[in-house]
């Protein structure tokens, strides 16, 4: 079915030039026609499809339902495919979030084996220092005493006034 041209009301065909008072009911009618046709055609070849199961012969009904089986078929394995990919993306998406929790745990058990290590050098550290402290205490404690020992023994006044 060939399509008819389209007209330009603007432009109307066999008028050689443009009038003032330009009016074409000819060519609006014309491409009123041509939407009429080209509507009627749509709506046939829409609705033609639905001829052929209801009001065709035996052949043509066991062919529309040959082709919707095929169609229905099609579709199932679609469906089937389409599951298998979301599927396959899930066990994809949890593999990576199992590896990312993996070296999640595993760095925080490297940060907590680090921090457990700086904590027991801290203490370590610490611990030596109020030794050293308390060595260092007694020895002036000592010395002291020994001073004053020295001092009483050469002069028995108390100069420290420790022997009240």
């Amino acid at each position: 079915m060939q399509s008819i041209p389209r007209l330009d009301p603007l432009h109307p065909p066999l008028v050689p030039k443009r009038t003032v008072s330009l009016e074409t009911p000819a060519v609006h009618h014309h491409n009123h026609q041509r939407a009429l046709i080209m509507q009627r055609g749509e709506h046939f070849r829409c609705h033609q499809v639905w001829r052929k199961p209801f009001y065709g012969t035996a052949s043509e009904r066991e062919e529309y339902r040959k082709e919707i089986r095929e169609q229905l078929k099609r579709q199932m394995e679609e469906k089937c495919i389409n599951l298998k990919l979301q599927l396959s993306n899930q066990v994809k998406e949890a593999a990576h979030i199992r590896e990312v929790d993996r070296l999640a745990l595993t760095s925080e058990r490297q940060q907590r084996i680090q921090h457990t290590k700086a904590m027991t050098a801290y203490r370590d550290e610490n611990k030596r220092l109020m030794e050293q402290s308390w060595r260092d205490r007694a020895l002036t404690r000592s010395q002291e005493a020994l001073k004053e020992r020295e001092l009483l023994r050469l002069n028995p006044i108390n100069w420290s006034a420790t022997l009240t």
